[in-house]
């Protein structure tokens, strides 16, 4: 099972959509067999729903999220997953200091497949409107894609990964 993690502050804008937006196209490659896509955050509280700005800007994509519910990082879930990717350089480097033992699985969402790391704003942080983030995000998902299905794939079919 290849588990794609996606994180972010709250987990109920940004990682959540990623999620949607990576199911979909895990959903739309024909091959969901063998792969789990989920999210969470470095500073949550726990079991909210997404922010309905997520809601609508999933909706606007006829993606439903309205199941998810706000859950923390835990150990155990970073140790299951295959990669974990994260919004901002500050959540990559926090996960790195306190769970050192998941270093080469930690990604900048930005930086896979050898991209410049930028942060992803919150939009309860910033001034950035959430439909932009939301755009963006979907952009960044559709283009780093291909290169997280291809890298599994062929490692799943005989090389390893960790």
């Amino acid at each position: 099972m290849t588990l794609v993690l996606f994180v972010c502050t709250a987990n109920r804008f940004r990682s959540p959509l990623a999620e949607a937006f990576f199911k979909a196209k895990i959903n739309a490659s024909g091959k969901p067999q063998g792969w789990q896509i989920e999210s969470a955050g470095t500073w949550v509280k726990e079991s909210l729903p997404p922010t309905p700005e997520a809601i609508e800007e999933a909706k606007k994509r006829h993606l439903d999220i309205n199941q998810h519910t706000s859950r923390p990082v835990t150990p155990s879930l970073l140790h299951t997953a295959s990669i974990i990717l994260t919004m901002e350089s500050g959540q990559k480097e926090a996960l790195i200091q306190e769970f050192p033992e998941n270093k080469g699985k930690i990604y900048h969402l930005t930086e896979v497949g050898g991209g410049v790391p930028y942060d992803i704003p919150d939009p309860y942080a910033s001034q950035e409107s959430p439909a932009e983030i939301a755009r963006e995000l979907e952009m960044l998902v559709d283009n780093k894609f291909p290169l997280i299905y291809q890298y599994f794939v062929i490692n799943a079919s005989g090389c390893s990964h960790s």
